[in-house]
């Protein structure tokens, strides 16, 4: 068997950590990573099971490595995509059953598939059963068993494989910096794992656990590694990233934060995931203080209004939710706020969804995201009466997603000829890809930074030749690399983007 393995990260930022660290871990027993599934002997998703669109992308990425796994000489024989999709599609509304069966006898070549992570622990059976191509299966937080399956197929190539997971207990493993699932600008540190909320619409408790805190000391050693390679934003994750601690006896998110700004080097820090109730002083007093943490806090609130949230039971309400945006603002001067709303909520009424949006607009986040309430069988919430349809539950969709259009556009505005330090995220020929404090990678907007050639002349670069383009596009890749901290300054906005140009 061969060495080599290729792995496919689906769903949220968390998985990406979780991806990472199972990949240090291969390398590390001897194991090679390849960014090509074609060539690679053994194929790894770490599957998301949050709701039923990342289900569903899920389902048809594992039916695309399948594909993959029988090799050109059996495509013939394969299902068209349609029926791949339907045969996957049988999977999502079926009971969650425990099992501990991890290997299922397959037909093919000799490329392994291997099935992780969150729809992998929610759907064990059924996944063996639709998609016969999965050699082994595993839940979360099964990575010492996923490494001891993989060294096991250098000596075997169909013996069965068992895995227990009697805790339903997610590991929560922090190891050192490894950067396949990381950009060059940025890095996601996930400080805890698990949840201990009681939200009726989610199903993460019940496949990650309850929460619990990483080792401090863990943390401040992979961020080092990260800082020392050149990593310039630190994000970090949780499920609630405020309640950091709370099982430490002690040591919160605030000293954590303080250790973190501790360590040398120019880099910032984000904070993501902050529950509305477990903000407290503390963190604020810290982000106010520290110049390291991005003025910029995530606080998914979901909803506004009162009786949906004790149906979420989310706690809070519509008056302490903007109570607490307002105490936020004056404790941290020109913080970017961000949340996120669900839409269709079961028996969310035409009223209580326009209430919504004008609590929007009064609390006017800098950033919003918004999805469609799903349905997760074995949720309290899926149990309710009212289910809204899906055309009800898309209109309001769009309809929180324009009117925060307006809501950000009108904020953008308000940022034209004013200067910015910025990360940049890519480089391509005259245009450069950048973030400012306010832009959190892949979910808010980004600054496009133009000229940038000529402003690197500007800047003090010696040019001989002022019509030499190429010249110009190398000095400008000199100082225009991802990673690189530049001052920009807004030239024009559109709803979530900015345009700028390099100052110095």
């Amino acid at each position: 068997m061969s060495n080599k393995f290729s792995l496919v990260s689906m769903g949220c930022p968390k998985n990406l950590v979780d991806s990472d660290n199972l990949t240090e871990k291969l390398i590390n027993c001897g194991l090679s990573y390849i960014d090509n599934y074609e060539n690679a002997e053994i194929l790894i998703i770490n599957t998301c099971g949050f709701i039923q669109d990342a289900k569903k992308e899920s389902i048809a990425e594992i039916l695309k490595l399948a594909e993959i796994k029988k090799g050109p000489e059996n495509m013939q024989d394969s299902v068209s995509s349609g029926d791949s999709l339907r045969r996957g599609s049988r999977i999502q509304d079926k009971k969650n059953r425990e099992s501990c069966i991890v290997h299922h006898e397959s037909k093919g070549n000799n490329k392994k598939l291997i099935v992780f992570g969150c729809l992998a622990k929610r759907y064990r059976d059924e996944l063996l059963k639709e998609i016969p191509e999965i050699d082994a299966i595993f839940g979360v937080g099964e990575d010492e068993r996923i490494v001891e399956y993989c060294k096991s197929q250098r000596k075997m190539q169909d013996a069965g494989y068992m895995t227990q997971d009697k805790k339903n207990q997610a590991s929560c493993i922090v190891n050192h910096a490894s950067f396949l699932f990381a950009s060059s600008s940025y890095a996601y540190l996930k400080i805890a794992e698990g949840c201990s909320r009681k939200c009726t619409y989610c199903v993460i408790p019940s496949i990650r656990g309850e929460y619990k805190s990483a080792a401090p000391d863990e943390i401040l050693k992979k961020a080092e590694g990260y800082i020392n390679a050149g990593i310039k934003e630190l994000i970090l994750i949780a499920q609630d990233t405020a309640s950091y601690g709370k099982d430490l006896n002690g040591y919160d998110i605030a000293a954590l934060l303080k250790g973190l700004c501790s360590i040398k080097g120019d880099f910032r820090i984000r904070l993501l995931y902050a529950y509305p109730a477990s903000i407290k002083e503390s963190l604020l007093k810290v982000i106010a203080e520290e110049e390291k943490i991005c003025k910029y806090l995530d606080i998914p609130f979901q909803h506004s209004e009162d009786r949906i949230l004790k149906l979420m039971k989310r706690g809070g309400g519509r008056n302490e939710y903007l109570n607490l945006t307002r105490k936020i603002r004056r404790a941290i001067p020109g913080i970017a706020l961000r949340t996120t709303f669900i839409a269709g909520f079961p028996s969310e009424t035409e009223e209580e969804f326009n209430s919504l949006i004008k609590f929007m607009e009064e609390a006017e986040f800098d950033r919003l995201g918004a999805f469609k309430y799903s349905k997760e069988e074995g949720t309290p919430a899926a149990k309710l009466k009212g289910h809204l349809t899906e055309a009800i539950k898309n209109r309001r969709l769009d309809t929180i997603m324009r009117h925060q259009a307006d809501i950000s556009l009108k904020k953008n505005k308000a940022l034209i000829g004013r200067r910015f330090k910025a990360v940049v995220d890519e480089v391509d020929n005259e245009i450069a890809i950048g973030r400012l404090y306010s832009h959190a990678p892949e979910i808010d907007g980004v600054v496009i930074i133009e000229d940038t050639g000529f402003k690197i002349q500007d800047a003090g670069y010696k040019i001989k030749d002022k019509n030499d383009a190429s010249c110009i596009r190398h000095y400008a890749s000199l100082e225009l690399k991802a990673g690189n901290f530049v001052t920009v300054e807004i030239t024009d906005v559109y709803d979530y983007d900015l345009k700028g140009k390099i100052v110095v």
